[in-house]
């Protein structure tokens, strides 16, 4: 297992870094933006990209294009929303989401305010949404990047972090341990594992939140644009 994974990495570590730090970011804004961020393996190039650092200044780089890629990608969201929100919601590819996910991100949004923003950027299908939601709702942009932009950067140092330490565990057992590269596919699989639960954990916490909030709830009057 170890050659092939050290075939499979060398060949990503070959790859020029620019390129795979462009990559990364426009597959982030993809990954990000309405619609399409339900299709695009956003996190999985992000790992992909993030096992191949070779220095701190990489890793910075990468970590920087992946959190402005994901703000382009939301932002774009929050603008569609604005001015094109109802429409896209009643085209034929809105209708294929379901009336139950946009009233998820709706509801969601007027039960939380801000730290749904926030939360959104960990749960399926509702991080695609709710930047969408948001413009909808007329909440002020800056106040829109106020929320998501952290969360951008939570996200960003958590994948970036672990699949750059998990390479480099790989890479310093590699030559003494025969069964490195499951430590690699380890470490891999059990943060994968955890977001996963978490993510579950968040969905239920709000399943449960919204089932007891009447739906009249309003965003705070300071989200709101004037």
């Amino acid at each position: 297992m170890n050659d092939i994974l050290t075939w499979l990495l060398d060949v990503v570590q070959h790859v020029d870094p620019v390129v795979r730090t462009l990559v990364a970011g426009v597959a982030m804004m993809f990954e990000t933006s309405v619609l399409l961020g339900l299709i695009v393996p956003g996190d999985t190039i992000v790992i992909v990209a993030g096992t191949a650092i070779a220095s701190p200044v990489e890793g910075i780089l990468l970590g920087v294009a992946v959190v402005i890629g994901s703000l382009l990608g939301e932002s774009l969201g929050f603008w569609l929303g604005r001015y094109f929100g109802p429409r896209i919601r009643a085209s034929r590819i809105g209708q294929k989401l379901g009336d139950r996910n946009w009233e998820r991100a709706d509801r969601y949004l007027r039960r939380r305010g801000g730290p749904a923003i926030f939360l959104s950027r960990f749960l399926p299908v509702l991080h695609s949404l709710v930047p969408l939601t948001v413009g909808m709702a007329g909440y002020r942009y800056r106040r829109f990047l106020a929320w998501t932009a952290p969360a951008c950067l939570v996200w960003a140092g958590l994948y970036i972090t672990v699949a750059a330490t998990a390479a480099g565990t790989y890479r310093e057992l590699a030559d003494r341990i025969h069964y490195a590269g499951y430590v690699f596919v380890g470490i891999i699989v059990v943060f994968l594992l955890l977001v996963f639960i978490g993510k579950k954990v968040l969905e239920r916490i709000e399943h449960r939140h919204l089932a007891d909030e009447p739906d009249s709830l309003e965003p705070a009057d300071d989200d709101v644009k004037d």
